[in-house]
């Protein structure tokens, strides 16, 4: 049976992804197979694995960390959230049933099981879990029904390392508030701390971990740099999100990124974070969609609320204005449903109605209750317009969605629909495809008018080799890894 460790976090964007991925990637060199855990995700970037099952993006991050195909036991509980109080509860990779949050707590325990299996399965096969929780392991009111801190950790017999975020102030306030709101024996699994995202001189910080031992007698595991890391996030509270109201001066590419209230997998776009001169924003002003280049209308947990939404805020009109005037327009899976004509609901799969999209394609989407899972592979065939350069590209990517479209043109293709300026896709991860992205950048600077530019892209899994070597590198300069080695217990 593997050995484990578990990484809890003071809140919220304390790092608890990235340091699970960062020591598995150290682990992993150190010749240890390794493997990543994460009973209850909650999170709309989710990804797609070879079987055709869903799980929080982070954890298919972990995964390659640890030189693994991602697969549903690294992450048997996701919960996507539908609006305020609903999510889909997704169990094993797949759908269950939609519930409220206070329905989901009552019987979340029951998931015990299914999370107790695929840890069993992974332990079969490692030498060490490493295993994320989520939030805060000290909500109070939550604990007796808690099956991802240190209700798992109790299950599990796993030591832990607590990381707090000193980025926006108050880490020693962070971390002594969580011990102290622990009972002792939950404290006694605490083996090591760790402050998260320093910048500046660690010198500065030495006399405040000295005085903290006389609060707190768990010893620090290290003080790690703030590290600008090109590797997809989950959160919603990603700097990534962050609204902009416009383009920066010199920008020669502007990509503006609809922020839709609820998006998913916006990493679809980090392919252009290192292009010298594309920018992409994410936004809802109808100005920066004036001054943009390409306009995404990105994928979404909720496309019949996204698209009302793009309606009650003005943005519907001027998306379908740009459009019908020749801007270029692309939707990513639920964004393609909103290019279209009709979305449908029948069946209350999100709400049940219907919406009428931006008819800027000739297609109509319909929801059922199937939800289509999986990777896709090939070549485009049949794009048009000012698309067609497109044609004999090779792409790879997965789908995750609820609903069909279907085409109401005699035209045919594969993977895009396309019409004129208009460009619709299922697949999650187009963009990834080095070669796409060129193409698509190829298009936007020959209509700009601008002579041939070298963007110098990078593919995505080569960036994320880079950035995870990079990440590994930063831990075993700044943590303590004596104590972590003891306290795995290798």
């Amino acid at each position: 049976m593997a050995k484990n460790l578990m990484i809890q976090g003071t809140m919220s964007g304390a790092g608890k992804s990235i340091l699970t991925a960062g020591i598995l990637r150290a682990l992993s060199q150190d010749g240890y197979r390794v493997a990543p855990f994460k009973s209850q995700n909650m999170a709309l970037n989710s990804y797609v694995t070879i079987e055709g099952k869903e799980i929080g993006r982070a954890q298919a991050l972990q995964a390659f960390a640890s030189y693994l195909e991602p697969n549903a036991d690294m992450n048997p509980i996701l919960l996507k959230p539908m609006g305020d109080t609903t999510s889909q509860v997704i169990v094993g990779g797949e759908p269950v049933s939609n519930m409220r949050a206070a329905d989901y707590f009552k019987i979340k325990k029951d998931f015990i099981p299914d999370i107790l299996r695929s840890y069993e399965r992974l332990a079969d096969e490692s030498d060490v879990i490493v295993i994320e929780g989520a939030g805060s392991p000290v909500e109070i009111n939550l604990r007796e029904n808690d099956i991802v801190n240190m209700g798992l950790a109790e299950l599990l017999d796993a030591p832990v390392l607590l990381a707090g975020n000193i980025d926006p102030g108050g880490v020693f306030a962070q971390l002594l508030g969580t011990v102290s709101l622990m009972p002792q024996n939950e404290r006694d699994r605490i083996k090591g701390l760790i402050i998260n995202k320093f910048r500046g001189d660690v010198s500065l910080l030495e006399p405040g971990l000295d005085m903290f031992k006389a609060y707190c007698d768990i010893p620090f595991a290290g003080v790690v740099p703030y590290v600008k890391l090109q590797l997809d996030e989950e959160d919603s509270v990603s700097d990534k999100l962050k609204l902009k109201s416009g383009f920066d001066a010199g920008s020669i590419v502007k990509i503006a990124v609809i922020r839709l209230p609820y998006i998913s997998n916006y990493t679809d776009f980090t392919v252009f974070d290192k292009a010298e001169g594309v920018e992409v924003i994410f936004t809802d002003s109808r100005e920066a969609l004036r001054e943009a280049d390409l306009i995404i209308i990105p994928g979404t947990k909720n496309t019949m609320g996204d698209v009302k939404w793009l309606k009650e805020t003005g943005l519907y009109k001027e998306i379908q204005g740009r459009g019908s005037a020749g801007a270029m327009v692309i939707g990513i899976c639920g964004g393609f449903q909103m290019l279209g004509m009709t979305i449908d609901d029948e069946v209350g799969a999100e709400k049940k109605g219907s919406e009428e999209g931006l008819g800027l394609l000739h297609v109509s989407t319909s929801f059922g209750s199937e939800k289509t899972l999986k990777q896709v592979a090939g070549t485009i065939e049949g794009a048009d317009g000012i698309y067609a350069s497109l044609n004999g590209c090779s792409i790879k990517g997965y789908e995750i969605h609820m609903g069909k479209s279907v085409r109401h043109d005699d035209h045919s293709s594969r993977y895009v629909v396309t019409k004129d300026n208009i460009l619709g896709s299922y697949v999650h991860g187009i963009f990834d495809n080095k070669d796409f992205a060129e193409r698509i950048l190829q298009i936007i600077t020959e209509r700009k008018g601008i002579s041939a530019h070298s963007f110098e892209l990078e593919s995505k899994s080569d960036v994320q080799e880079r950035e995870l070597n990079k990440l590994a590198d930063t831990l075993r300069e700044n943590l303590d890894w004596k104590l972590i080695y003891k306290a795995i217990g290798l």
